[in-house]
């Protein structure tokens, strides 16, 4: 469902419909809802920060940005946000959309979840991320007005447990792929779901690397 928030709204646009055409057919409810709401979240963030983007890359880089947790487009050896990046990349590439304009939300997606970074660079990276921290963590949650919030939860619901649902989406979407949590917010996830887990500890692969010294 598709509503205008204010200034705000899902582009219209071919571009857009397809893309939430895709995301809709490939992703659970679960995902989509979450990804749909981060939409709006990162165009509010954006309209607070007074930062100008263009709303057709925003919206593929939030629609876009947990494709990788899905069965269709999840790899076996590949960070989850870099299999969304590439899906993203794909699908822009076959749009016709410039190569630079694909690099944006590439790298959006790439890096949303790694925070002190992505709000240093262009709006479309540093919107996504704001986007995922609101819906996700409520970073920033009272930045964001009562009724703009009821609004976007009213059109895009969120499931009745869903800080354990997408915990769990996490896990289903990574378990079979643990080395690539290493260094990264996800090692949590399996940290928690799974107890024969061992995360990668950075100063264990320094000591045991093959120089000397």
């Amino acid at each position: 469902m598709h509503f205008t928030l204010g200034e705000i709204a899902v582009p219209d646009s071919q571009l857009a419909r397809d893309i939430t055409q895709l995301v809709r057919d490939t992703e659970s409810p679960l995902l989509f809802h979450h990804s749909s709401r981060v939409y709006y979240f990162a165009a509010l963030a954006g309209k607070r920060r007074g930062l100008k983007v263009d709303p057709e890359l925003l919206y593929a880089g939030t629609m876009f940005h947990d494709m990788g947790l899905t069965p269709a487009h999840g790899s076996a050896d590949k960070r989850f946000e870099v299999d969304g990046a590439n899906v993203a990349a794909d699908f822009l590439r076959s749009r016709g959309i410039a190569q630079q304009d694909i690099d944006k939300v590439w790298t959006a997606i790439a890096l949303h979840t790694t925070p002190g970074i992505p709000e240093f660079m262009d709006p479309v990276v540093a919107l996504v991320t704001a986007g995922v921290e609101m819906d996700v963590l409520g970073i920033q949650y009272h930045a964001f007005a009562d009724e703009d919030r009821e609004r976007i939860v009213h059109a895009h619901p969120r499931t009745e447990h869903f800080k354990e649902d997408i915990i769990q989406a996490f896990h289903d979407g990574i378990r079979h792929k643990p080395d690539t949590t290493f260094g990264n917010v996800k090692a949590d996830v399996l940290a928690d779901k799974d107890p024969h887990f061992h995360r990668g500890n950075f100063c264990s692969a320094i000591r045991c690397s093959a120089w000397k010294g």
